[in-house]
């Protein structure tokens, strides 16, 4: 298999979860993890005599997102029904939008490799979930769990713009970190409030027409849209190169076996029988709705990353690490505010010791133990030189422990720095009388010996002596 004769052609259909507090047409609620069927109401099942109402706040939320990737905002827009038959499915169509969605078409800007690339966005409409079948505890049978059904979804479908499943994972995050800024979705894939539909196809190198796509199904992390995709290319090419075609067809991916595998072969938009949702008004979207909403815009990730290398002096990493979510990079300018340090360390803390406790303990920052007072507490602390970087460690696990400032663990433990320079003098004076061999070895010109002094002082003095202080020290001593 040739890889270099074929160009890869990717386009994403992403389903978000809009995170309203009832469904799009009734007033169940969405909350996860009830018991099953318990939050599916006779709207959400399609009794008779029932009649769905849309909910303002899933039309907002499509709005604020179409704002956010610069896109067309429709005046007018149509829900209809789209007609299939699946056991989770209770009334037998889903409510969706087709002719006319919400919001139209815009982009979105991803980085891979240190270029920046355009993906056009199609469009995003609005539709209502489908339940859960559920098979794990059931022997020959399966059990449907409708709590799903209804909930609110926008459904936001790229062009085949993405040439590597690098870039379609690349696109995904930036998307997932774009509904979390904005506030519409809590982005927890596990949960399936953010999942994946991936359309690939391969074609020569040089062909202007697409190949015969394959569309990989709910594919719910970042991980396994990569996987999926790099196995159905591979897959399709090895196909081809052998004599075969490819056709249009739904997969699954199995994380399991690392392949993909047929589910049924793919409908088109006539499959379903598209036809407008009789219960239903058409939504009219006024410019003072949009004036409002507009005005409501949280800065965006790209604007805000620019701001931090602007205002705070941070390099590339730390902005992109910092505003990868917005309540860290909230976090962080309360941490800048409240400890009144340079910007640099305040990142540097957030970025390395407190990402890494969150990363190990599997925690939010909104759940940090160590909130953001707390840690400008210690950050203060280092910045007065009343403790060194060294003991700052110490004391951070301590308030990761426990419910204290860095005041109460350093009088506590006794670890205020040491910076009196006639008592970090006493010491040098004592340790290069017991090793005058080595104190021959750094005049006579190794530099490297250096080191084994701060190590022989800082260890006598507990290591609560003031770095800098015992290297201003030791070098005058030492010069002789």
């Amino acid at each position: 298999m040739a890889m270099e004769n074929w160009e890869v052609v990717i386009g994403l259909e992403i389903h978000t979860q809009l995170a309203t507090k009832s469904k799009i047409f009734s007033g169940a609620a969405t909350a996860y993890g009830a018991a099953p069927n318990s939050q599916a109401c006779a709207v959400d099942l399609g009794f008779p005599g029932v009649l769905p109402v849309l909910n303002q706040e899933a039309v907002r939320m499509a709005v604020i997102f179409g704002m956010a990737i610069e896109a067309h905002i429709a005046p007018y827009s149509v829900f209809a029904r789209k007609n299939y038959f699946y056991p989770d499915l209770p009334k037998g169509y889903q409510i969706s939008q087709m002719d006319l969605p919400i919001v139209g078409i815009g982009h979105l800007d991803i980085d891979v490799d240190g270029e920046t690339k355009r993906i056009g966005i199609t469009r995003a409409h609005l539709e209502e979930d489908a339940g859960k079948s559920l098979h794990e505890n059931f022997q020959g049978l399966s059990g449907i769990d409708l709590n799903r059904a209804g909930t609110p979804l926008l459904e936001i479908v790229s062009e085949p713009d993405m040439r590597s499943a690098k870039e379609a994972v690349a696109y995904m995050r930036k998307l997932h970190e774009l509904v979390r800024y904005l506030g519409i979705c809590d982005g927890n894939m596990q949960e399936g409030s953010f999942r994946c539909d991936a359309n690939v196809s391969v074609r020569p190198k040089g062909q202007a027409e697409f190949g015969t796509r394959a569309e990989i199904k709910n594919i719910n992390s970042f991980k396994f849209v990569e996987k999926a995709i790099n196995h159905e290319v591979e897959r399709q090419i090895e196909l081809i190169e052998s004599g075969g075609r490819v056709v249009q067809e739904t997969r699954l991916y199995d994380s399991v076996k690392d392949e993909t595998r047929s589910m049924r072969s793919k409908e088109e938009a006539n499959d379903y029988r598209y036809f407008p949702d009789p219960d239903l008004l058409p939504v009219i979207i006024s410019e003072e709705f949009k004036a409002q909403i507009k005005a409501q815009l949280p800065e965006l990730p790209v604007a805000k990353k620019q701001r931090f290398k602007e205002v705070y002096g941070l390099d590339e990493d730390n902005a992109t690490q910092l505003t990868s979510s917005r309540p860290l990079a909230d976090y962080f300018e309360a941490t800048v505010a409240a400890s009144g340090c340079d910007a640099k360390l305040c990142a540097n803390w957030i970025t390395g010791d407190l990402s890494a406790a969150l990363n190990k303990a599997g925690l939010e920052i909104s759940d940090s133990p160590v909130n953001y007072p707390r840690l400008a507490g210690l950050l203060a602390r280092i910045s007065d030189e009343t403790i060194s970087g060294k003991i700052a460690k110490q004391v951070f696990e301590e308030m990761w422990q426990h419910p204290v400032s860095a005041d109460d663990v350093i009088n506590a433990k006794g670890l205020r720095q040491i910076s009196d320079s006639g008592a970090i003098e006493s010491i040098i004076d004592g340790i290069m009388a017991a090793n005058m061999d080595q104190v021959e070895q750094y005049r006579s010109g190794k530099d490297k010996v250096f080191g084994f002094f701060v190590g022989q002082v800082m260890r006598e003095m507990q290591g609560k002596a003031n770095p800098a202080e015992v290297n201003k020290r030791l070098m005058a001593k030492l010069k002789g």
